[in-house]
């Protein structure tokens, strides 16, 4: 970097120069390269091959709820780093880097607000926060935004992506999957619907828990769904397993999930599923 440059950079009030790298965006599975503009238009989807590129809790809120209005659900505090863990990093550096990068407290967000004129909380993990992994944090926060929707009596809609149970937390953050299985049985006793929509990727624990427990089970196109690795399960079984094993398609085939939907599509299947399951439908009913 030359010294004007450096200088140019430091000034704060100068536009950014446009260049390549925010101009283009490169389609993470047939390469070609799209305008990022429209790609942003375009849900974050890629017009040639229809790759559902990730994206996080931000840009999920702002393309569903109406008029991209809506009101962060207050995540609970909870204790950090309870068993002091430590690799090649402390686990709260690794919080503060992910922290630093993304923008929020972990890796799952709740929001409320109105979809299709009806009340509703969503939910998004965001796998750009370490792996959308699920601790101590990511539980609390799911029965905060179950809590949430028994208190607004609405669906509790949720976006899973993650890598499973994160690793820095141990038996801990295994705890979560009977911890939030308990809140969806209040949910459920309060007569109100969980619609789950599964992302690429979800994986592990969560799959193993409340990703696989919905009412509804919407997934993306070619999202990457499982417990282990298909590696793991090949040398497992001593098989090789069916081309597109573990994606969208095949769970919907075999009768895992309900519908694999189009990001493009998603906001007025999810607004058409409310208007049948919440609650303001049987009472005007």
């Amino acid at each position: 970097m030359s010294w004007l440059s450096r200088v140019r950079s430091g000034i704060p009030f100068l536009p950014k120069r446009q260049s390549a790298e925010n101009l283009w965006h490169k389609c993470g599975k047939c390469g070609t390269m799209v305008f990022v503009k429209e790609c942003e238009e375009n849900y974050n989807v890629c017009p040639r091959c229809n790759f559902h590129d990730r994206i996080g809790p931000p840009k999920r809120f702002e393309q569903l709820f109406d008029a991209a209005e809506f009101e962060l659900v207050p995540a609970p505090e909870v204790r950090e780093d309870p068993l002091r863990f430590r690799d090649t990093k402390r686990y709260t550096d690794r919080l503060k880097a992910a922290r630093s990068a993304n923008g929020e407290r972990d890796a799952l967000v709740n929001a409320r607000g109105k979809l299709h004129g009806r009340k509703v909380i969503i939910g998004v993990q965001d796998f750009a926060f370490m792996g959308g992994s699920m601790g101590i944090a990511v539980g609390a926060a799911f029965v905060a935004g179950v809590r949430a929707a028994i208190a607004d009596r609405s669906p509790y809609i949720l976006f899973t992506a993650a890598g499973g149970a994160r690793m820095q937390e141990g038996i801990l953050s295994l705890m979560q999957m009977p911890r939030t299985t308990v809140a969806l049985a209040e949910l459920k006793e309060a007569g109100l619907p969980y619609i789950v929509v599964l992302t690429d990727p979800t994986t592990g624990g969560v799959t193993a828990s409340y990703a696989m427990l919905g009412d509804v089970q919407l997934a993306e196109p070619g999202a990457l769904i499982g417990f282990a690795g298909q590696r793991v399960i090949e040398q497992t079984i001593r098989e090789k397993l069916p081309e597109g094993f573990q994606r969208a398609e095949y769970l919907l085939e075999h009768g895992m999930i309900d519908m694999v939907v189009s990001r493009g599509d998603l906001r007025d299947r999810l607004g058409l599923l409310v208007s049948y399951l919440s609650p303001e439908s049987k009472e005007a009913a």
